[in-house]
């Protein structure tokens, strides 16, 4: 009978042994693999990677660009070191300091933008001006791409019996090369004609200050109506300007810029001519002492006295 019950004892404890086993069975059952949370780890850390690479691909494609300097003026390529950038009135895009932009830089002040005229028609008349007048393939070079340009000038430009019409007159400049300038003449989106010019054909002995020679287009209307203007005129008038010149002053007639804009080695002048005139504007110029070191009258180069 003691036999039985030992039966029965072990039959008992086989019996919890069981039970604690299938416990711990389950208790210790690997989990199922989270596959969504493995795989959403897996594609940020495959995005990460791409944008690291990307990143990495647009640093190392930009480097040409930025290792190229336009030294001062000369129109050259600088050394491999980017040039330090240099602070202006407004801090306006050149067309050398920006390969990814688009389109002309902006003159220094928005006041140089006159008669209602947006920056955005401004620039719009300016490419299609060099478009038209096939810049490119007369001038050579980069001096037809609008991007390489700087908008300095833009106002309204009066109709004459030799292009009638009303428009608009806008004057960019190029560093390419250093100096160049164009003066389009824009009339319901048509261009009406072009004048070109650049720094060094006023010779060695230039002052300090350089009226620009074909610049007539700005302040003149037609020979032809010589005497008979029409009033009241727009007229504008730009030149170059030694770094010595702290100001420039423009009179002509009954009107007067002081002080004209200096904008990044441009003097750039406006008003309203409400009289006949015979006589071309007035320009002086000042070093940082108030002392003049440029007057037009004095100058041989230039014609005091309008066609």
């Amino acid at each position: 009978m003691s036999g039985e019950q030992h039966v029965y004892v072990d039959d008992e404890f086989e019996e919890q042994v069981r039970e604690l086993l299938a416990r711990d069975a389950d208790a210790v059952r690997p989990v199922p693999a989270p596959y969504p949370a493995i795989r959403r780890r897996g594609v940020a850390e495959r995005r990460r990677r791409t944008a690291v690479a990307g990143a990495t691909l647009l640093a190392l494609t930009a480097v040409p660009v930025g290792a190229y300097a336009w030294a001062g003026g000369s129109g050259t390529e600088g050394s491999v070191t980017a040039a330090e950038p240099k602070p202006s009135v407004s801090a306006p895009r050149t067309p050398a300091a920006s390969a990814a932009a688009s389109g002309p830089g902006r003159p220094a002040t928005d006041g140089q933008l006159l008669d209602g005229i947006t920056f955005t028609e401004a620039a719009k008349a300016l490419k299609q001006c060099l478009a038209t007048e096939h810049v490119s393939s007369l001038m050579g070079g980069d001096q037809g791409n609008v991007d390489n340009y700087r908008i300095i000038l833009a106002a309204k430009s009066t109709g004459d019996s030799n292009t009638p019409g009303d428009g608009i007159h806008v004057v960019g400049v190029s560093d390419r090369p250093a100096g160049f300038r164009v003066i389009c003449n824009v009339k319901d989106g048509v261009s009406a004609g072009i004048s070109t010019s650049a720094s060094g054909a006023e010779g060695p002995d230039a002052g300090p200050v350089v009226p620009d020679a074909n610049g007539g287009d700005l302040y003149q209307q037609s020979i032809i109506d010589k005497g008979k203007w029409k009033l009241p005129f727009r007229w504008g008038m730009i030149g170059t300007v030694d770094p010595s010149v702290a100001k420039v002053t423009v009179s002509y007639g009954d009107s007067s810029a002081d002080p004209a804009v200096l904008d990044h080695g441009w003097f750039v002048a406006a008003g309203v001519l409400n009289q006949q005139v015979v006589l071309a504007p007035h320009v002086k110029g000042y070093d940082a002492a108030g002392k003049l070191v440029y007057d037009s009258d004095d100058d041989k180069t230039y014609d005091r006295t309008l066609p």
